[in-house]
């Protein structure tokens, strides 16, 4: 009987251990965005590690332009910037966030594919992104894609802008690393001639270390960045939707992409992008 009775509180232990640890990894919401914007408060995913555009910065406040888009759609929402919490999303746990319900919405450099649409929904977009390179202030050898035979090229391993260089530009030697940071340490060596990623991202990175690096050429992918939303929650996108269009109309996305990473990258507003309502 003591055995017993020790199986069953063991048994019971465990129990109590999953269901805590099953709680404890949820903490989302069966709320909307609109729902939780009328109770005065939203919690919005945003990079923390991308300069210029979503960073959290060494005294715990948060910069970048998808941050400044994050506030502009929350004040339009109703919502202020002090009753805003900012959440980690990585780019592989993004949709999992929204679907939890651990986030009202994202605003991450998210560019929408129809892979992403099947499990959540987007507003926007917000802004065209599209490969571009970064090279060195004082390089006057590479103007865009066109010039990169023979020269070294940096990105990261496994995506897509390493993909690109490898099937569109055979003559160019691709290095490739974990993160971008090591780009950015063998672009200052001198170990590679550029680094190729999406182009605001790219600024983001030249604004970090004014007049050190340059975003060259024209951007030859595009990527459209948009909002995440729950999937069928058209209310939600259609507000953001249309706030996407006031900030863009009234000159403050201009001003944000300038203040974010425009002017210590050198980096002229490019012409904004048309919502698209499907």
């Amino acid at each position: 009987m003591r055995i017993n009775r020790a199986f069953r509180l063991a048994v019971g232990a465990v129990a109590v251990a999953v269901t805590a640890a099953t709680a404890g990894c949820g903490g989302g919401s069966d709320q909307t965005a609109l729902e939780s914007a009328q109770e005065g408060k939203l919690t919005i995913g945003i990079k923390y590690d991308q300069p210029g555009l979503g960073l959290r910065n060494t005294d715990g406040t948060y910069s970048g332009f998808d941050v400044e888009v994050a506030k502009y759609v929350a004040s339009k929402l109703g919502v202020q910037p002090d009753a805003i919490t900012f959440k980690e999303a990585p780019s592989a746990q993004r949709e999992t966030l929204i679907e939890n319900g651990q986030v009202d919405f994202v605003v991450a450099t998210y560019s929408i594919n129809d892979a992403r649409k099947e499990k959540v929904d987007f507003a926007g977009p917000y802004y065209v992104a599209g490969q571009s390179l970064l090279v060195r202030e004082d390089n006057k050898e590479i103007t865009g894609p066109d010039s990169l035979a023979g020269k070294t090229v940096c990105s990261v391993t496994g995506s897509t802008p390493a993909q690109n260089i490898q099937k569109k530009y055979p003559d160019t030697q691709l290095q490739t690393y974990d993160t971008y940071s090591l780009c950015l340490e063998g672009l200052n060596s001198g170990a590679v001639a550029a680094v190729t990623t999406d182009d605001i991202i790219l600024a983001g990175y030249a604004s970090q270390s004014p007049g050190k690096y340059k975003v060259v050429g024209e951007k030859f992918t595009t990527e459209n960045y948009g909002i995440g939303v729950k999937k069928g929650d058209k209310e939600t996108r259609d507000k953001i939707n249309d706030a996407i269009e006031e900030m863009i109309s009234s000159g403050a996305w201009d001003t944000a992409f300038q203040e974010s990473v425009g002017k210590a990258a050198s980096y002229e507003t490019p012409q904004p992008p048309a919502v698209d309502r499907y």
